[in-house]
C-alpha cells in the first residue's frame, strides 16, 4: 500500500471510511488499533448499539459499517435493516461471533452485504471491507444522475 490510500497494484486510490459498531468497548478499541495500521482505511466513528449506529451513520456517512449482531437494545440485524432505508450510501458488513446459517440468512435479509465471523476476521475482514467498498462505490457511480452540459441536446 502507498500512503495516499491506494494499493501499489492500483486497486483503489480512495480511503474507505468505517464506522465500528459493537457494544463492547474493548472490541471497538482492538478493531480501531488494528484497522489504523491500514493506510487505505479510516475509522470515522464508533457506536455501542444499533440506535447510535443509525444516528452516526446518518451524520458521518461512512462507506462501510462494521456491525456486531448481538447488542443490548436494538441489535445489529435490526439496525442493518433500518440503515438500508435511512443510509443507503453505507454498506453494512456483519462482524459477529455467531457464524451460523440462520444468523447469516437474517443478516442478508436485513441488507448486510457481507458477513465475517469474528474468529476468522484476521483472514477475511480486510478483504471483505475492500471488496464491499469497491462494489458500493461502483453502484453509487451508476446511480448518480447524468449531468447535462451546456450546449448539449441531452
Amino acid at each position: 500500500m502507498d500512503r495516499r490510500g491506494g494499493s501499489l497494484n492500483g486497486a483503489s486510490t480512495r480511503t474507505v471510511r468505517l464506522l465500528l459498531v459493537d457494544d463492547r468497548p474493548v472490541v471497538r478499541k482492538g478493531l480501531r488499533i488494528w484497522l489504523a495500521l491500514e493506510p487505505s482505511l479510516e475509522v470515522v466513528g464508533e457506536a455501542s448499539g444499533g440506535t447510535e449506529a443509525i444516528s452516526l451513520t446518518q451524520a458521518l456517512r461512512p462507506d462501510v459499517v462494521l456491525m456486531d449482531v448481538e447488542m443490548p437494545g436494538m441489535d445489529g440485524i435490526s439496525a442493518t435493516a433500518a440503515l438500508r432505508s435511512v443510509a443507503p450510501q453505507s454498506a453494512v458488513v456483519i462482524l459477529t461471533l455467531h457464524d451460523d446459517a440462520p444468523t447469516r440468512a437474517r443478516a442478508q435479509e436485513a441488507g448486510a452485504v457481507a458477513f465475517v465471523a469474528k474468529h476468522r476476521m484476521e483472514e477475511t475482514l480486510l478483504a471483505e471491507i475492500r471488496r464491499v467498498a469497491m462494489a458500493h462505490e461502483k453502484q453509487r457511480r451508476h446511480e448518480r444522475p447524468v449531468e447535462r452540459h451546456e450546449g448539449s441536446d441531452a
